[in-house]
């Protein structure tokens, strides 16, 4: 049954209309309207909490205000999300619009999450995995780390020598490193290239733009601000070396088709078109998130499949960075046995945040099994330190998204724009 309830949502996706159909009722009146409002609210309260909760908010000013003024306290506001999902199970879909069911299980969804941060809050311990699955609506598994010391030998293989493998990886890389005095120009060309790729297939708002800024002092290497009405703000991290893939990366990520477009397509979608006001703020712990970041990630290789990416490198970026190309070809290499460790790090946090090892075993760790040097990998733990499980957004969300948009047929930017554009969840891709 659910199979067919997401199939028509699909079809409804791809083919909304500015009407919205009507919200149903409870017995008592409520509707999912009324609770859509009241859901904005407790995350905006929550956000009053938690410096950084609410990720984006592009809904009427004076409910943050209001939120600002007079939040609840941590207990209120868990008394808050049990109350909301008692309302939301009072409200039958049964024969509803198969848009309107989907509604009701996103709201659900996402109160659950939120209920789940604020026990957080309240001092609740959980394991990593239980953490994981209780924000984003998915389970990671937890691989031994010796489960990735055969890509480790593959890479050292490719790149013999003396040293350690993580030295012997910075070395070669050091040679793609953009200069800081053409980050400008080599970012600039490497989003208008992710940009005209993704306009090929998704139609984008008339209006959309964003601004981008180098910033430091971060725990993060990219990050995208969206400010509603189509406009993003993208920051990156110019602290560390950048590297040319990570210009295509970050162009995508942040830009095209990742976050500046999901965004601007969900409040398109719901919040113009349909005035379903829970779209208008982002809660960055939540099921949403995981669509999200794994789109964003997967929308890299949408836009440059294949050996395209390296060929965008050599052809343009290179050039505009004053680097040499010779060694391409390998370097493309290093990256896709590189990519392969990404789950690595889920198990090195399990075991930090649960107390299992200490930092600098976490640092040593994660130099080993992300090729990183001291200090890389030292931001990596402030990251994990502030984000803790949403690193599994990343890899394991984009493996998901991968699936689940293939599994739809050979026109994949069609399944990205219907899932960039729904109310789809976690549960219904995995």
């Amino acid at each position: 049954m659910r199979a067919v309830v997401l199939a028509l949502l699909l079809l409804v996706g791809a083919c909304a209309t500015p009407m919205a159909p009507a919200a149903p009722a409870a017995a008592s009146g409520d509707s999912l309207d009324a609770i859509a409002r009241d859901y904005v609210a407790l995350i905006l309260e929550i956000g009053e909490h938690e410096d950084g909760y609410v990720d984006a908010y592009y809904g009427p000013p004076e409910w943050a205000a209001a939120a600002k003024a007079n939040p609840r306290s941590v207990p209120q506001l868990i008394q808050g999300a049990a109350t909301l999902t008692d309302r939301l199970n009072a409200v039958s879909t049964a024969r509803a619009d198969p848009a309107l069911a989907q509604r009701k299980a996103y709201l659900l969804a996402h109160v659950s999450a939120a209920a789940a941060r604020l026990r957080m809050l309240s001092g609740e311990k959980m394991s990593f995995a239980d953490e994981a699955e209780a924000l984003f609506g998915v389970r990671p598994e937890l691989r031994p780390l010796s489960a990735y010391d055969p890509i480790l030998a593959e890479i050292d293989a490719l790149l013999p020598g003396p040293g350690s493998l993580a030295d012997r990886v910075t070395e070669f890389k050091s040679h793609y490193v953009i200069p800081k005095d053409r980050l400008q120009v080599v970012m600039d060309a490497a989003i208008a290239e992710c940009r005209r790729r993704t306009a090929r297939h998704i139609a984008l708002p008339a209006n959309e733009n964003f601004t981008l800024a180098f910033v430091g002092d971060k725990p993060w290497s990219g990050y995208n601000y969206y400010q509603g009405n189509s406009q993003s703000k993208i920051e990156i991290n110019a602290d560390f070396p950048i590297y040319t893939e990570r210009a295509i990366d970050l162009g995508c990520h942040e830009g095209y088709p990742g976050h500046h477009v999901y965004n601007a397509l969900l409040e398109k979608t719901f919040v113009t078109d349909r005035g379903w006001v829970e779209m208008s703020v982002y809660p960055l712990f939540s099921p949403m998130s995981f669509v999200a970041e794994g789109s964003a990630n997967y929308g890299i290789d949408l836009a440059f499949p294949g050996d395209e990416g390296t060929d965008f490198e050599r052809d343009v970026l290179f050039p505009l960075a004053g680097l040499d190309p010779a060694t391409a070809e390998k370097k493309a290499q290093l990256q896709a046995l590189t990519r392969q460790l990404a789950r690595a790090e889920y198990t090195i946090a399990d075991a930090y945040l649960a107390g299992h090892i200490d930092r600098d075993t976490a640092i040593e760790q994660l130099m080993r099994y992300s090729l990183a040097d001291r200090a890389k990998a030292t931001q990596r733990l402030r990251f994990i330190d502030t984000y803790r499980s949403y690193i599994i957004n990343y890899g394991l969300g984009r493996d998901v998204v991968q699936a689940w948009v293939e599994r739809q047929g050979p026109n994949r930017w069609a399944a990205m724009e219907t899932l960039l554009s729904s109310q789809i969840l976690p549960a219904d891709i995995d």
